[in-house]
């Protein structure tokens, strides 16, 4: 059992701390059931790092960072922070992990487990099965795109600024992780910008597309207007399967998307990198769910987004599949007891704290493990 695996744990702010500790208790777990074991080290990010360091990310946490095998990210944030400058805010370390790390394919799987179904804000027939994985370039741009700023006119008017701005290369990396995905899926794709007033939209149609017929003609590739995806997520989400999409419109349309299945409070995410010469590559995973502020420290939260999150590093940067359908597995068991947190909560089922779905949540792993 040694330990050749490496994980940086960054709980960070509100509700963060409390669902990492069930995920320590799934790592636990994995090293005394399934002889998989981690060397585990853990710091702060976001406000915790502001309040110990003058900075939501320490310069050492960073290299570290770079260093390990995987990053796992609680949640940042919280209005104790919130008149700080905007280059000072919690949220800034975790872009700052991202860019620096250019951890630049963002995976958001929507997943309706079945026992969810009803608490989905569409039918049932709407959203029952439904398996999407959204794949949203991260590094690039209106988000990091320079110019951008406020500014004074000479009329004493403001003017904010924002650039739009992405490469051929930058596209066709994205667009490859999605093409990559789909292989293993439903092997189908669909692409979405707004090339009809968009430049870099058109940019982005056209690279897409001539990736697909050099490397990818074997997957089945269609193009949409993101505000026409928009709309069909909410009439046909099961029409997708893999969405890939640029910076912005991927942060719109994976949130809709996570709330086709009931709960932001369910629902993971992987951000990776490059893959270097052995295939590694650097990645961040982290649940869709912010910090929730209003319940942190009641033992409340949802954890379970979380411990997918950490499933999703198990696939990813440790090729541990097996594990991760266990986890995965033992979290549809949990559901269909009618274990509930207060964010999924069904009239006629069990509302439980943090600690008792993690509890939950392992008595179904000992069970799947025989």
């Amino acid at each position: 059992m040694s330990a050749n695996r490496s994980l940086l744990i960054l709980p960070g702010d509100g509700i963060g701390p409390e669902v990492m500790a069930q995920v320590g208790r799934v790592i636990d777990w994995m090293e005394r059931r399934r002889g998989v074991r981690f060397e585990v080290t853990e710091d702060l990010v976001g406000g915790a790092a502001i309040d110990k360091h003058g900075t939501p990310l320490h310069d050492d946490t960073m290299a570290a960072a770079q260093e390990v095998d995987a990053v796992l990210l609680g949640a940042v944030g919280g209005p104790k922070w919130d008149e700080l400058p905007f280059e000072q805010k919690p949220e800034r370390g975790l872009l700052r992990l991202r860019k620096e790390m250019d951890l630049f394919a963002n995976l958001r799987p929507a997943l309706c487990f079945d026992a969810l179904v009803e608490a989905s804000t569409l039918k049932p027939e709407i959203v029952s099965g439904l398996d999407i994985m959204i794949v949203r370039e991260l590094t690039g741009g209106v988000y990091f795109g320079e110019p951008r700023g406020v500014e004074t006119l000479p009329d004493g008017q403001e003017r904010g600024i924002n650039t739009q701005v992405y490469t051929t290369s930058e596209i066709e990396r994205v667009a490859a992780v999605a093409f990559e995905l789909a292989r293993k899926r439903q092997n189908r794709v669909t692409s979405c910008e707004k090339a009809n007033v968009m430049e870099s939209g058109v940019l982005w149609r056209r690279v897409v597309q001539k990736l697909h017929d050099a490397d990818f003609a074997d997957v089945e590739l269609s193009h949409m207007y993101a505000d026409n995806a928009a709309m069909q997520l909410v009439r046909n989400p099961k029409q997708f399967d893999v969405i890939v999409t640029d910076n912005l419109f991927g942060d719109i349309l994976s949130d809709e998307a996570a709330m086709l299945t009931g709960s932001l409070g369910m629902l993971p995410s992987a951000s990776l990198g490059a893959a270097d010469a052995t295939g590694r590559r650097k990645a961040l995973f982290e649940p869709v769910h912010g910090s929730a502020p209003d319940i942190a420290g009641k033992r409340v939260a949802n954890p379970l987004a979380t411990i997918l999150s950490f499933a999703m590093a198990l696939r990813y940067s440790f090729d541990l599949g097996e594990e991760a359908d266990l986890m995965e597995a033992a979290v549809q068991k949990v559901l269909a007891t009618g274990m509930r947190t207060a964010d999924i909560m069904q009239a006629g089922k069990a509302k439980v704290s943090t600690d008792v779905m993690g509890d939950s949540l392992l008595m179904e792993m000992d069970k799947l493990d025989g």
